[in-house]
């Protein structure tokens, strides 16, 4: 019984690793990555859709970005998220693309992107923490209904805490090869 509720948690905290990969994509290493504009949401013609698509991203060097829209018509449009929602990111039309030149990292920005990663870090870590205590929560109860044993209970939360720590450290192994790939 208590072992079906463990495993009710795992997708989710499987979808907090998932978001926080996401995330950490997001953030600028000094290399020109697709991951850095992909997900910028636009709007277009009263649809929100994210560049990705909208057109093909391509990286034409290690310090360019290339969108090329599927429709000209979407140029002012995308220029305009990426304006509004990538601080640092100048795009520059040119005929049919949008080309974003990325500028070299300053020490100022390398350090406010890891406090930003420490911020995810935090985040991800303060959700697992709360699946956790649901988990632990229904056990508990499930313990006072008399469906699970006390000794039960307390291998359940044995259990619950090792699979927390393991989650945690994978988190830690991400934001440690993340905040490497800043410093540089």
């Amino acid at each position: 019984m208590h072992q079906q509720i463990i495993d009710k948690i795992k997708p989710e905290i499987d979808k907090v690793i998932d978001f926080t990969i996401k995330k950490l994509g997001s953030f600028r290493t000094g290399r020109a990555s697709p991951a850095l504009i992909e997900n910028i949401q636009v709007d277009c013609f009263g649809q929100v859709m994210s560049i990705s698509q909208l057109g093909s991203i391509s990286v034409p060097n290690a310090r360019q970005l290339s969108i090329q829209p599927w429709d000209p018509t979407y140029i002012p449009m995308i220029e305009k998220a990426i304006l509004n929602e990538a601080s640092g990111l100048s795009p520059i039309t040119v005929g049919e693309a949008i080309i974003i030149n990325l500028p070299q990292m300053s020490e100022e920005l390398r350090k406010e992107i890891i406090r930003s990663i420490s911020q995810v870090n935090d985040d991800a870590k303060r959700t697992i923490r709360k699946y956790r205590d649901e988990a632990w929560g229904e056990i508990q109860k499930k313990t006072r209904e008399g469906l699970i044993r006390e000794d039960d209970k307390f291998r359940a939360k044995e259990k619950l805490q090792d699979l927390v720590d393991d989650y945690n450290k994978k988190i830690d192994e991400l934001i440690e090869r993340k905040k490497k790939e800043i410093e540089g």
